[in-house]
């Protein structure tokens, strides 16, 4: 049996023209959807090379509001705690 040739077909052009589409080109046509739906959240490339991947990134957040709520919670004293400051 002989072997078909395989024509490269999958790769991409250098350049494309008009003409090689077939319907009218709309720039930006998903634009809007993905500003008002979208969950994708770009980093910076300082932020992206500590976290590895997502699992981490959520996982360095929720520990961070953790603490941020705990020390919230310090921060307000008690309805005796503070009488007794006022006392003083």
């Amino acid at each position: 049996m002989k072997k078909v040739k395989q024509t490269k077909k999958d790769e991409l052009r250098a350049e494309y023209k008009r003409s090689d589409f077939p319907g009218a080109l709309v720039r930006g046509k998903y634009a809007k959807r993905m500003s008002e739906s979208s969950n994708i959240i770009v980093l910076k490339p300082e932020v992206s090379e500590v976290f590895p991947n997502e699992e981490a990134v959520n996982t360095a957040l929720l520990s961070l509001i953790k603490l941020a709520q705990k020390m919230a919670q310090r921060a307000k004293p008690s309805s005796r705690r503070a009488n007794k400051l006022r006392a003083a």
